[in-house]
């Protein structure tokens, strides 16, 4: 199991809580986010906080924070 770790994108600290395989749930600023999961190698989904399906649409703050991910993982 991974640990969990922070990122830093535009000056905001995101904590990021490694779940199940590509799955994370997000704390920004100490708060719970989002839950987002990895869909391709630069595409990242939110997850409905309801039901945990993904939602499919772009978001660009999503796919920064999965990008950061990825680069921490690296």
């Amino acid at each position: 199991m991974q640990e969990p770790f922070d990122i830093t994108i535009a000056g905001v600290t995101y904590s990021v809580f490694p779940d199940e395989q590509d799955t994370y749930t997000i704390f920004k600023e100490g708060e719970e986010y989002v839950q987002i999961i990895k869909d391709t190698e630069t595409n990242w989904l939110k997850l409905n906080p309801e039901t945990g399906l993904p939602m499919f649409g772009m978001d660009e703050e999503i796919n920064l924070i999965g990008g950061e991910i990825a680069k921490s993982l690296n």
